[in-house]
């Protein structure tokens, strides 16, 4: 199964009166999310599952990707590992799916998933961890398959 992370865009800071799920993309997180979307749609089947956020910003990433995707409560900024995981099917899901979310969660993610440990790892935004869970001679391993930020693109 392929399991692909992507924090969320650069997005506005947080105003007054405003809540956290209601903050938008920047223009540069807009070009961010295009860009990144451009490369994701050259790699991934097209029987990728795409769930994201909804937070707004999460949202506004998703569509630039261009693809029908599903909106679900556990993966909002307060959502847990465990929560993201169940959504995404982990390690069992047939088909691969891409997540739309946010830091910490993405960041602890791939480390309990590649370090068997939950630690703060940082995912910039706008940026993809594509990790692959495979059998090699009866043991279940997590392979890294990319690392990619929308500023090398």
């Amino acid at each position: 199964m392929d399991l692909i992370l992507w924090r969320h865009a650069e997005a506005h800071v947080l105003k007054e009166g405003q809540t956290d799920l209601e903050r938008a993309l920047t223009a540069k997180g807009e070009r961010q999310a295009q860009r990144m979307g451009e490369w994701l749609n050259q790699r991934m089947a097209a029987s990728t599952r795409v769930l994201a956020s909804p937070a707004v910003r999460s949202q506004q990433t998703a569509k630039l990707l261009g693809r029908p995707f599903k909106t679900v409560a556990a993966l909002a900024p307060d959502g847990t590992v465990g929560g993201l995981l169940q959504a995404a099917r982990w390690p069992d899901a047939s088909e691969p799916v891409l997540v739309i979310g946010h830091q910490p969660t993405l960041g602890i993610v791939v480390s309990r998933l590649l370090a068997g440990v939950e630690q703060f790892w940082s995912v910039r935004k706008g940026a993809v961890w594509w990790l692959r869970c495979r059998e090699r001679e009866g043991d279940s391993q997590v392979v890294l398959q990319a690392v990619q930020g929308p500023d090398l693109l």
